[in-house]
């Protein structure tokens, strides 16, 4: 049994081609690192692409997979972004986004052709990746006094923070770390005992350390 902020998603791109009455299907999957980064690689694929008769993608990203979204990119409605995430469902994924490229070979498919032959570029790209567990992580900032570095950092390495960037200023330095989601609350009450000093009744009563400042940064999908 997985973790509440556990998932299952690929490792790196992986692609497929199948060919189906004169037209061929290219499809890729890619993980997810951020939210908005599906938009970079389907700008991608279609600047490698630029004759293709269509761009059609779907993605699922973030806890509970409930951001999501099928786009049919002209085909008939339905026919296209539907089947590809469906695919993206059969194999339980998230924080991935699979794109499915036609170039039209002169035959019409037909409805039931076309969900086949999106439906199979797809489960073939995933055939072919390999599937990992990670974990949901947000991205946070700490700002603290130069005193309390230390403590903060001994804080951060026991709930395996990435740290991502250090900025620093006349008396203060400021940590932009990625950290487990289950992990976020329990950290910010050892951050505010261990390096903010307070007591653990303090913290339940609510109380901050001015000392310390913790922000979760949000990001738009």
């Amino acid at each position: 049994m997985m973790d509440p902020d556990q998932y299952r998603t690929i490792a790196r791109e992986a692609t497929s081609e199948i060919r189906e009455r004169a037209s061929k299907f290219f499809g890729f999957a890619f993980p997810l690192l951020y939210p908005l980064s599906w938009q970079e690689r389907l700008d991608e694929i279609r600047h490698l692409h630029p004759k293709a008769t269509h761009h059609c993608y779907a993605y699922r990203y973030g806890p509970g997979t409930d951001v999501f979204r099928a786009n049919d990119d002209g085909e008939p409605s339905g026919s296209a972004g539907k089947p590809i995430l469906g695919q993206i469902d059969s194999f339980e994924l998230a924080n991935i986004l699979i794109i499915v490229v036609r170039y039209y070979g002169g035959t019409k498919l037909g409805v039931p052709g076309l969900i086949h032959a999106y439906r199979e570029a797809a489960r073939m790209a995933l055939e072919s990746a390999e599937i990992v567990e990670a974990y949901y992580h947000i991205r946070l900032k700490v700002k603290v006094l130069y005193p309390m570095i230390p403590d903060v950092m001994h804080v951060g390495k026991q709930y395996d923070w990435q740290i991502i960037d250090q900025s620093y200023t006349a008396d203060a330095q400021t940590i932009t770390a990625d950290i487990r989601e289950s992990f976020y609350r329990e950290f910010c009450d050892e951050m505010q005992i261990k390096a903010g000093g307070l007591y653990p009744d303090e913290i339940l009563d609510g109380k901050l350390s001015p000392d310390i400042e913790i922000k979760r940064i949000q990001e738009d999908a």
